[in-house]
């Protein structure tokens, strides 16, 4: 059975920091791409960032230069690295498979 299980939300300043995590089960983490994907509160779902099986990687432009994805394939754990949050960040953020799977999601407050 794939899980995907998010981790690492909460409420932090403008201009602060977190990071996500994603722990991975059911499936061959190392051979499958990973997106991060947000939906902030009364908007659609929106790509934040997405890593390949090699590593390549990839970003939204609202997110580019300011949010970092990296994986540990040791670990079956998504990272998201997120830097100089702002406001507009305020979303619940979900790991999903490129296979259709996605995990429950945890929340990301930014607000002084």
């Amino acid at each position: 059975e794939v899980q995907l299980v998010e981790s690492g939300g909460g409420l932090v300043q403008p201009g602060g920091s977190l990071r996500l995590s994603c722990a991975a089960s059911g499936f061959t983490f190392s051979t499958y791409a990973m997106n991060w994907v947000r939906q902030a509160p009364g908007k659609g779902l929106e790509w934040v960032s997405g890593i390949n099986s090699g590593g390549g990687t990839g970003y939204a432009d609202s997110v580019k230069g300011r949010f970092t994805i990296s994986r540990d394939n040791a670990k079956n754990t998504l990272y998201l690295q997120m830097n100089n949050l702002k406001p507009e960040d305020t979303a619940v953020y979900y790991c999903a498979t490129n296979f259709g799977y996605w995990g429950q999601g945890t929340q990301v407050t930014v607000s002084s």
